[in-house]
């Protein structure tokens, strides 16, 4: 994991890094199938715009997740897009305070055609 000096404090304890900068990390894990697969390396704008359907890296209940932002009437949530995704597809929020991050870029390694912009 490679990460630029906006990382959410947590990761930039755990990676050396400080703030200032997107940053990329490899996704693990299949719940975001088919859009990202494990393997795929996103890129994060910390202080990018949070909208709904919005692809995001938040810490909902102390640990990390990418998932996609929901708007559900006045209230938000984070969305798995994988069926196969038995418990908890979606995760009600109470604000936007653990989203950390808005997914700005995929890049599948070694397949450069693959690459997608999130902007």
């Amino acid at each position: 994991m490679s990460c630029g000096t906006d990382a959410p404090r947590e990761l930039q304890a755990d990676t050396g890094c400080s703030g200032g900068e997107s940053f990329a990390l490899r996704v693990l894990g299949e719940d975001m199938l088919p859009e990202f697969r494990e393997g795929d390396i996103i890129i994060v704008e910390p202080d990018g715009a949070l909208k709904d359907g919005s692809f995001v890296l938040a810490r909902p209940q102390g640990e990390w997740t990418l998932r996609q932002l929901a708007r559900r009437g006045e209230a938000w949530c984070l969305r798995a897009l994988n069926p196969a995704r038995g418990e908890r597809p979606e995760l009600p929020l109470a604000d936007l305070s653990c989203v950390h991050g808005v997914v700005i870029q995929k890049a599948v390694p070694g397949r450069r055609k693959l690459s997608k912009s999130y902007l």
